[in-house]
């Protein structure tokens, strides 16, 4: 009965000094399996230049290829402002990269959260701050060239070449002097014919007839009314 009851104790004991083992075991696997599926220290961001525009990258090197979402939001003072984009990404032993086309400024600064359920869902730290050289310098306005001594003295004598505007015809008739007529115009009919018969026009003549005539005419009326008043008083 001794013996019996020894080698139960020592068999109860060796069960569970194994399952103490296995428990052990399995949450040791349990861990490297959880480290091994994903990890926010599998993915790094880094802000780079495609010829003159700017890039924010992404790249996830988890070897099990866990689907992980990363989003990129920029910030000012703590806080984000925008939302660049958002992409779906599976991590490899090599590293996978995705690209995030965004313009950026000299020492601007992204929040990136990577959210891998349930493995992850945080942000990568620190944050990514811009490189303070842009990747394209603004192109400055030259000045426009001052003009040579040669040319400010050649504008004048430009000008001066334009032709004057033509007088108008109101103009050109009332300047124009007036004509002397004292000479050269002719006299009017009446007065060339006058100062070519002088006494031998007959005017005198046709004024002593018309005289005549109204006295012939006057004593013949006159005439006629005493004939008249004769018969009258018979």
């Amino acid at each position: 009965m001794a013996v019996l009851s020894v080698s139960r104790r020592t068999v109860t004991r060796s069960v569970r000094a194994l399952g103490v083992v296995s428990a052990s075991a399995a949450l040791a696997l349990g861990a490297a399996g959880n480290a091994a599926a994903c990890n926010i220290n599998e993915f790094s961001a880094e802000a780079k230049c495609d010829g003159d525009k700017g890039v924010i990258t992404v790249t996830d090197v988890d070897p099990a290829g866990v689907p992980a979402t990363v989003t990129v939001f920029l910030q000012n003072n703590g806080a984000d402002i925008e939302k660049v984009g958002e992409q779906v990404v599976r991590g490899s032993k090599e590293g996978t990269t995705i690209t995030f086309e965004e313009d950026w400024k000299p020492n601007a600064e992204y929040r990136i959260h990577v959210t891998a359920k349930p493995y992850v869902d945080e942000d990568i730290k620190p944050n990514l701050v811009t490189p303070s050289t842009p990747c394209k310098e603004d192109e400055e306005e030259s000045p426009a060239p001052e003009p040579t001594p040669s040319e400010e003295t050649s504008a004048p004598a430009e000008e001066s070449e334009e032709p004057s505007p033509a007088p108008s015809e109101s103009e050109s008739e009332s300047a124009a002097p007036p004509a002397d007529t004292s000479d050269n115009a002719p006299s009017p009919a009446g007065e060339s014919n006058l100062a070519e018969t002088g006494a031998n026009s007959n005017t005198g003549v046709i004024a002593g007839v018309a005289a005549a005539l109204v006295a012939i005419g006057g004593g013949a009326v006159f005439f006629g009314m005493r004939r008249r008043g004769a018969n009258s008083q018979r």
